[in-house]
C-alpha cells in the first residue's frame, strides 16, 4: 500500500496548491524512470501458515535479518515496519504481512531485474535460516482471515475498523492479496491524460494475462483473478474504473476533485494515527474537521491522502498501474516490460489508444467485471480478450524494440514480454495452469504449491 506516512509541510488552503502538487510530477522524456512493487506471501515452512509480526520465523524477524545487506530499519511505536536504502529502494508490510519490494526508480527493465533477482536472494538466505518461504500469487490460497496476523501499523488498525462499512471484502483486499504494479512518468498534463486512459482501459488484460489467483481457503475459488475480484466489493468510493478519465476536460484539476470526494481515514500527527475516517479533505482545507478546528492540512496530509485511493490506475507524481495478481520472478519482470512498451514510445502509446479509444464506458465496465472470472476467455466484440492481448502486446513488443534500451549482451527489453506472449498464444493463464496441477499432479490438495512455486 504505502511506505511511512509523512504529515506537516506547508498549510493548504486552496485547491490549486493540491493541483500543483501533482504538476510537479511532470518530467522531460530524459528523466522518465521505471518503479516496479510487488508483494509476496510469507509462510512457515512446516505447515505453510502465513507468519505473524513476532516469533521465529516471523516478520519482525526476517525485516531485522535483512539490515546486514545495508537497509535501515524505519520504526513506528518501537516496532520495525519498513526498511529503506538511499537509492529510493524501500521494504514495506502490507496490513497481513505481505511483504513488498518498492522497487528504486530505474532507466530500463534490465536494472529492473537485476533489483528483483538481488531482492529475492536476500530475502531467500534470510528465511532459509529461519524456516520460511515466500511465494507469489495473487490471493492468500491456504489461510482464512482469521489465520491472519495483522501488522502493528497505525493507518491499518483504523482501516481495519471502517473497510467493513464500505464493502464484504475490503478485509481480504489488506490481508490476503497480492500485486505487482509499475509506477511510470508522464512528461505533461496531456500526456498524463493519454497515458491515463490507455491504462485505464487496458488494465483488464493485464489482469487477463497475469490472472494467478485461482485458490483460496484450500481449494478452487471459482475465479482466475480472485484478487482482482475482491476490489469489485471494495469499498467503492475510493476503487473502481473511474469513467470521469475518460470525460472531456479531465486533468489535474479533475484528479483532485476526485481525491477531495474520496472520504479520508486519518490524520498522521506527532507518530500518531489520528481516525477522521469518512471525514471530508474538503473540510479540512476549511478548517472545519472535527478535532482539527482552524487547523488545515499540511501537503504531507495531502501526500498521505492520495495513497487511500486505489483505483485500476492511480495518479501521484506518476501513474500506477494496478490490475495484475503477484507472481513467479519471470513475470515480475514482464509486468513493467508491458506497460514500458505501451506507454514510454510515442507510435506505441498512439496505437494503443487506437485499440480502446472508441471504447465505450459499458465496455470497459464489462471488462474489468468479467476478466476475473474469465480471463483471455472473455467475448469482446467479434473476439475475446485473448485476442486483444495479442495485438496489446504486438505493440508493446514495438515500443520495447523502438527504445533500444540494450543490456551488457546486446539484447533489448522486448523479451522480457516472451513469458505472456506463451499466455497469449496458448489462452491458458497461470491460475488455469495451477487448476490443472490442482486437479491431477497434487491430487486436490495445493499443499505441493508451497514448494513448486516459492521463489
Amino acid at each position: 500500500m504505502s511506505g511511512p506516512s509523512s504529515a506537516g509541510g506547508s498549510p493548504v488552503t486552496s485547491k490549486r496548491q493540491l493541483i500543483e502538487y501533482l504538476e510537479r510530477g511532470c518530467k522531460p522524456r530524459e528523466a522518465w524512470r521505471i518503479g516496479t512493487e510487488h508483494e509476496k506471501f510469507v509462510y512457515d515452512l512446516k505447515g505453510h501458515r502465513p507468519l505473524a509480526y513476532e516469533g521465529r520465523p516471523g516478520i519482525r524477524a526476517l525485516l531485522e535479518g535483512l539490515e546486514r545487506y545495508g537497509w535501515e530499519p524505519v520504526l513506528e511505536n518501537a516496532n520495525i515496519i519498513a526498511l529503506r536504502m538511499a537509492d529510493g529502494c524501500s521494504i514495506t508490510l502490507e496490513p497481513g504481512g505481505q511483504f513488498e519490494l518498492s522497487g528504486a526508480p530505474l532507466q530500463n527493465i534490465h536494472q529492473t531485474c537485476s533489483e528483483v533477482n538481488e531482492h529475492l536472494r536476500q530475502v531467500k538466505e534470510v528465511c532459509g535460516e529461519m524456516g520460511a518461504g515466500m511465494i507469489g500469487l495473487g490471493f492468500q490460497p491456504k489461510a482464512g482471515r482469521e489465520d491472519i496476523s495483522w501488522m502493528p501499523k497505525g493507518r491499518y488498525a483504523i482501516m481495519r475498523r471502517y473497510m467493513p462499512t464500505r464493502g464484504a471484502l475490503g478485509l481480504d483486499m489488506m490481508t490476503r492479496t497480492c500485486t505487482v504494479q509499475v509506477n511510470l512518468d508522464f512528461s505533461s498534463e496531456a500526456d498524463m491524460v493519454k497515458k491515463f486512459r490507455v491504462a485505464l482501459a487496458l488494465q483488464p488484460v493485464a489482469t487477463a494475462l497475469f490472472a494467478n489467483s485461482p485458490f483460496s481457503e484450500g481449494r478452487p475459488n471459482g475465479y482466475l483473478s480472485y484478487r482482482s475480484q475482491v476490489w469489485t466489493d471494495t469499498d467503492p468510493d475510493r476503487s473502481g474504473m473511474l469513467p470521469f478519465v475518460f470525460e472531456d476536460g479531465f486533468g489535474f484539476e479533475r484528479w483532485v476533485d476526485y481525491l477531495l470526494d474520496v472520504p479520508m481515514y486519518f490524520v498522521y500527527r506527532d507518530g500518531s494515527y489520528i481516525d477522521v475516517a469518512g471525514r471530508s479533505f474538503r473540510d479540512f482545507m476549511a478548517g472545519r474537521l472535527e478535532g482539527f478546528d482552524g487547523e488545515p492540512p499540511g501537503i504531507g496530509d495531502w501526500a498521505d491522502h492520495i495513497t487511500t485511493a486505489f483505483p485500476e490506475v492511480r495518479l501521484k507524481h506518476y501513474l500506477e498501474m494496478r490490475g495484475a495478481d503477484g507472481g513467479p520472478w519471470g513475470r515480475l519482470c514482464a509486468l513493467p516490460a508491458l506497460w514500458v512498451g505501451l506507454l514510454y514510445d510515442d507510435a506505441a502509446l498512439e496505437a494503443a489508444w487506437d485499440l480502446c479509444r472508441d471504447w465505450s464506458m459499458e465496455e470497459r465496465e464489462m471488462l474489468r467485471a468479467e476478466a476475473p472470472r474469465t480471463a483471455l476467455k472473455t467475448p469482446f466484440r467479434a473476439g475475446t480478450l485473448q485476442d486483444l492481448a495479442k495485438e496489446v502486446l504486438a505493440v508493446a513488443r514495438q515500443g520495447l524494440t523502438s527504445r533500444a534500451a540494450p543490456d551488457h549482451f546486446g539484447e533489448d527489453e522486448a523479451h522480457f514480454l516472451n513469458e505472456l506472449h506463451e499466455i497469449a498464444e496458448t489462452g491458458i493463464t497461470p491460475a488455469e495452469q495451477l487448476l490443472d496441477a490442482y486437479e491431477h499432479r497434487w491430487n486436490g490438495s495445493i499443499e505441493p504449491l508451497f514448494d513448486e512455486y516459492a521463489y
